[in-house]
């Protein structure tokens, strides 16, 4: 029997709206994604549908696992795709709360930072050396001072000072999941129960993926992460540059007046660059 006539009488209804697609339930199990808002969208499901099903039994939280890629037609003109339904309530909504939600990430992480092979996707303006971006990122924190979204720019500057000037990875390019923001990753019980939406998966440095401790993980829980996973001194301090700007990143977003605002992001994305703050003028 085929997907198409398993899920044929299954009842389908809205579940989220997101950068890319939209999600769509199907029956109790299963989910559909439709590109909706970006042309990318179409490389991304392609991309999940090509890689997911392959990593996902080696990886010990669920994650979404492509069933189907269904191709342009008439009734729809680009590609979708069917995946499997992973129960959880996203992490800026009910954030983790237990600081054993270290231990969950550290080990998730571990088993999908294995090295890549020669044809893995590359970022999409993800994952680069730091000081490339030092132009970028004088202008997102200017402007996140401007809209008084941070009180401290100078202990921000000197995080991603420090990080900017930690040796670049030098080993074998590794799984990334790409966009740990707190939308993709699932809470149940105070800890972490399962990773969603894999359509930036990419090869390169660990510490674009270690960024993710710190806008996830409650107080006091990320050396204990760190112990679990263990990171060398220098993939820490490119990982803190790097949530320096997904921090900010999220600031904005959740400080956006309009239909792509999340204002959800705006607590984690604050206890983030507080704690990072904390740790200006120190290395690993």
């Amino acid at each position: 029997m085929t997907v198409t006539e398993i899920t044929a009488d299954l009842p389908v209804r809205f579940g989220a709206r997101g950068w890319d697609s939209q999600l769509w339930r199907l029956g109790g199990e299963l989910a559909v994604r439709l590109p909706w808002a970006t042309e990318s969208a179409d490389a991304l499901l392609r991309k999940e549908h090509r890689w997911v099903p392959g990593l996902a039994p080696r990886l010990p939280l669920p994650v979404t696992v492509p069933q189907r890629l269904g191709e342009p037609s008439e009734r729809f003109p680009r590609p979708w795709i069917v995946t499997t339904w992973v129960p959880g309530e996203p992490a800026d909504l009910a954030p983790a709360t237990k600081t054993a939600a270290a231990d969950s990430l550290a080990a998730f992480l571990t088993a999908l930072h294995q090295p890549a092979p020669r044809d893995a996707p590359a970022g999409r303006d993800r994952g680069g050396r730091l000081a490339d971006g030092a132009e970028h990122f004088a202008g997102q924190l200017a402007a996140a001072v401007a809209r008084k979204l941070v009180t401290d720019p100078d202990a921000v500057r000197a995080v991603w000072e420090d990080a900017a000037a930690a040796p670049d990875w030098a080993g074998p390019p590794l799984w990334l999941h790409g966009d740990l923001h707190p939308a993709n990753v699932l809470t149940a019980d105070g800890t972490f129960c399962g990773v969603i939406d894999f359509g930036d998966l990419f090869a390169g440095d660990p510490a674009w993926d270690l960024a993710a401790a710190w806008i996830l993980l409650p107080d006091d829980a990320v050396d204990r992460f760190h112990d679990a996973y263990a990171p060398d001194a220098a993939t820490v301090r490119r990982a803190r540059g790097f949530a320096v700007g997904r921090a900010l990143a999220c600031l904005f977003i959740a400080d956006d007046a309009g239909p792509g605002g999340k204002p959800t992001w705006g607590p984690p994305a604050e206890a983030s660059l507080r704690r990072l703050a904390a740790t200006a003028g120190t290395s690993t």
